[in-house]
């Protein structure tokens, strides 16, 4: 009998997966991979297999090449049964003539948002992972990840599937919404809710691309689109406007001009069909429709590098935007290359990470002598605080700038002061505050969307209209913040 070869999990398998239960969706899916895998070569049979799977608890067969450990195709426990039920199969067949070939795969150091969102989309129960020469190195089942289907997901998700035109796109977009309001409500977890909020947008969003890549003859190049801000950093609320751009990998330096061109036309098409579905227009035009930001691979080097080497006012903007960049539907691996070269390199360019710290140091928390709330001089908005300006922005910013400098993969805020916060010197209690604190301002922000219709005042609360728990609770978030800004102070000397 041919032998199953599994793949062992690695050490932090089992923290890793309590700590995604709380969140986690940038954990790299392979320290998600909990379970052992059973891989089989392709000319196993089929009786074989069924042997080998009756003996575990295992739902799945992975069928790889031996020698080069490249997976080659999947085999399920539903699908044998289908197979000896209704097909007739003759059990001495190999395993090769009824594998799922090609099945869904992903670099093992993807997020597991990443894995959530296309689990959704194509509706599978398994992904492959593979290291960057191919070689098959786990297997993540639904079970593993916190799935998008809780919260009454699962109708949503099949009409974003099955949505033919922006008409459709909008009205889903809208039930989301509604949905999440009724969640929050109903007490969701702002870290969750977020989650849930960032992974049917993404679907959302995804579905447009593709119907409208359908009406263009884009180039036959590498590409991918990207999101920035809130949206990379899996933040969104029920406030947000579009930050994206466009990744493109010319055969020549010398199309680059001509494949710009081509892309366009696409992405302005795009940007109008999300803002259609309730997805504002950027202000300030950080959008793939930009000629400025429909960039190749090359020139959105040379334009984070050009920000690292001299941090003047314009690079900063641009840095507490752009820096927080992921992948939403195309080529990935073209994001996870630029997201490399990106931290390898931030930490060579202590000037520019200095120059982030002052700005973010300029902006401090709304709170005065004896811890009296400072307010903003806003004439429309008078005895008001903005949460998102002068509260949550705070919590951003530090995490960015400790994630830049320590070279964190993630772009989720409350991921960064895990990652950057573990270490000699910090408790573990003194991180979990931090995050609760800057959820807990998130929470304020929400509550207010939901109870305001002016849309300049969807992030200012007036503390005098909240109860006396309230209060107290936010001033000890803002103190947390001015904690954080105290330590970036010490760390760049300010």
């Amino acid at each position: 009998m041919s032998e199953a070869h599994p793949v062992a999990p690695t050490a932090e398998s089992a923290n890793a997966l309590a700590i995604s239960r709380e969140g986690g969706d940038q954990l790299p899916l392979r320290a998600l991979a909990s379970r052992t895998p059973l891989v089989m070569p392709p000319a196993t049979t089929l009786r074989e297999v069924l042997y080998v799977v009756s003996q575990g608890r295992e739902d799945a067969v992975v069928v790889a090449d031996t020698a080069s450990g490249l997976p080659l195709g999947l085999v399920t426990l539903r699908q044998l049964l289908h197979l000896l039920t209704f097909a007739d199969t003759d059990l001495d067949a190999p395993v090769a003539v009824c594998m799922i070939g090609a099945p869904l795969t992903l670099a093992a150091d993807s997020p597991a948002h990443r894995a959530k969102v296309l689990m959704a989309k194509q509706g599978v129960g398994h992904i492959l992972l593979v290291e960057p020469d191919g070689r098959f190195c786990g297997l993540i089942h639904q079970a593993d990840i916190l799935g998008l289907r809780a919260g009454g997901a699962e109708e949503l998700i099949g009409a974003i599937a099955a949505a033919r035109d922006h008409q459709a796109m909008a009205a889903v977009a809208s039930k989301v919404r509604r949905r999440g309001a009724e969640l929050f409500r109903a007490g969701m977890g702002v870290e969750a809710l977020c989650q849930w909020l960032s992974g049917l947008n993404d679907l959302i969003a995804m579905r447009v691309i593709e119907l409208i890549e359908d009406e263009f003859d884009l180039p036959a190049v590498p590409w991918c689109w990207l999101l920035f801000g809130s949206e990379g950093r899996l933040e969104q609320t029920f406030t947000t406007d579009q930050d994206n751009g466009l990744i493109f990998e010319p055969g020549k330096p010398e199309d680059t001009e001509g494949l710009r061109a081509a892309f366009l036309p696409f992405a302005q098409a795009v940007n109008d069909a999300l803002h259609f579905c309730g997805f504002e227009r950027c202000r300030g035009n950080i959008m793939a429709g930009n000629p400025q930001w429909c960039l190749s691979a090359a020139e959105w080097q040379a334009r984070f590098g050009a920000w690292l080497k001299v941090p003047e006012p314009e690079a900063l903007l641009h840095g507490t935007i752009f820096f927080d960049f992921r992948p939403l539907y195309g080529r990935y691996e073209l994001v996870d290359h630029l997201r490399s070269w990106l931290l390898a390199r931030a930490p060579e360019h202590p000037l520019f990470l200095r120059a982030l710290a002052q700005q973010a140091l300029d902006v401090a928390p709304p709170l005065g002598f004896a811890g009296r709330f400072l307010y903003d001089r806003n004439r429309d908005f008078p005895h008001t605080i903005d949460l998102k300006t002068r509260g949550a922005r705070l919590f951003v910013d530090v995490a960015r700038i400790e994630g830049l400098a320590k070279g964190v993969w993630a772009t989720n805020t409350a991921e960064r002061l895990r990652a950057t916060g573990a270490g000699p010197g910090r408790a573990a209690g003194d991180i979990a505050a931090e995050v609760e604190a800057f959820h807990l301002v998130q929470r304020f922000r929400i509550h207010q969307q939901q109870t305001t219709v002016d849309v300049d005042g969807v992030n200012r609360v007036d503390p005098a209209q909240m109860n006396e728990l309230n209060r107290l609770m936010l001033k000890e978030a803002l103190r947390q913040a001015h904690k954080m800004q105290l330590r970036l102070q010490q760390t760049y000397g300010l």
